[in-house]
């Protein structure tokens, strides 16, 4: 049974994410060719090092502390997903919410916990006032498909600060239904 709650600040440390599997094994990513986004072979090993880890921590953080949405899915007591979003709404029009980050641990995945956090980022979005849900992801095509079956599409609005922070990730977005 999942348990899906808010992340108290005084919980955000390291021992929170003892039992979180970050591990990905990615061998397709979308790439920008000629402006266009094409699936090609990248093979590599995604993971969290101590200071990855350590400055993830320290971001969400940041957010908890300006009001954003800190939200865990517990098993057992152990930490399996959580999804972040900004308080601060992007652009001009002030109509994205930022859904910074959404993971669900490798031991459970495609048990429809990241769906669950998604709806869950899309209530707090609604609450800010927010249109639409931005996500600057990774490109690799699950991380991709995962997202698109949702209903993201490519971005309209991109995000320069998401870009050069990240480079190869895909700017997509989710309008948000009221």
């Amino acid at each position: 049974m999942v348990n899906y709650r808010h992340i108290k600040f005084e919980e955000l440390n390291s021992d929170l994410f003892s039992s979180f599997i970050r591990h990905q094994e990615v061998n397709l990513c979308y790439r920008q060719v000629n402006q266009q986004w094409v699936i090609q072979e990248d093979p590599f090993i995604d993971d969290w090092s101590s200071q990855d880890l350590k400055q993830l921590l320290e971001e969400i953080k940041e957010i908890h502390r300006q009001g954003g949405l800190v939200e865990g899915a517990f098993i057992d007591g152990k930490l399996k997903g959580f999804v972040v979003v900004s308080s601060q709404l992007l652009n001009e029009h002030l109509d994205y919410a930022d859904l910074v980050h959404l993971y669900v641990s490798k031991d459970y995945r495609g048990q429809k916990i990241g769906t669950q956090l998604f709806l869950i980022a899309q209530n707090y979005a609604l609450t800010l006032g927010a249109k639409k849900l931005y996500i600057s992801l990774h490109s690799a095509l699950e991380t991709q498909l995962f997202y698109r079956c949702l209903g993201c599409v490519e971005a309209t609005f991109l995000s320069r600060f998401h870009i050069e922070k990240e480079p190869y990730d895909c700017q997509l977005e989710y309008t948000l239904k009221i």
